[in-house]
């Protein structure tokens, strides 16, 4: 046999060693390699067009999230519009609101990028009628207000 042949043969029996155990401390499998480079070449169209999916799915949901909060801050600005033109409200609706406040909030945070300037104003003057209305206790009433009311009238009474 000739160095030539010898040579050969090592390789052919390198090759196929290399084929068959994968060295564990390099990771390094060649034939996953090169099966990753062909799928690659032949998917190539698909995996763009799974990109272009990619993001227009991101804009989808990133246009969502301002349409939501855009209706969190109009209900905001309604009710502080209310709230400017002397418009009573319960608590329940002022609790209702401070939802909306503090999801709105959650996604200015969440979301630098998002123009948050028009509501500001509204929220500083939501929580200070509020905290006026909390001191006063001069909430407009509703049928569980008045309801609570009841109960406290006897409460009073008996503990009198």
């Amino acid at each position: 046999m000739s160095i030539l042949e010898l040579l050969g043969c090592g390789a052919g029996a390198l090759l196929a060693l290399t084929a068959l155990i994968q060295i564990a401390p390099i990771k390094v499998n060649p034939w996953s390699s090169i099966a990753k480079a062909v799928g690659r070449a032949i998917n190539a169209d698909v995996l763009n067009e799974l990109n272009t999916v990619k993001q227009d799915l991101a804009n989808h949901i990133r246009m969502d999230g301002e349409r939501n909060a855009d209706e969190h801050r109009a209900r905001i600005l309604r009710f502080n519009n209310e709230l400017l033109r002397d418009i009573p409200h319960t608590k329940e609706e002022f609790i209702d609101v401070l939802a909306e406040i503090d999801f709105y909030e959650r996604y200015c945070e969440d979301h630098k990028d998002y123009k948050n300037n028009r509501a500001v104003h509204a929220i500083a003057n939501i929580s200070r009628v509020y905290d006026e209305r909390l001191q006063k206790h001069d909430f407009m009433s509703s049928s569980s207000n008045e309801r609570d009311g009841e109960d406290e009238v006897k409460n009073r009474k008996e503990n009198e």
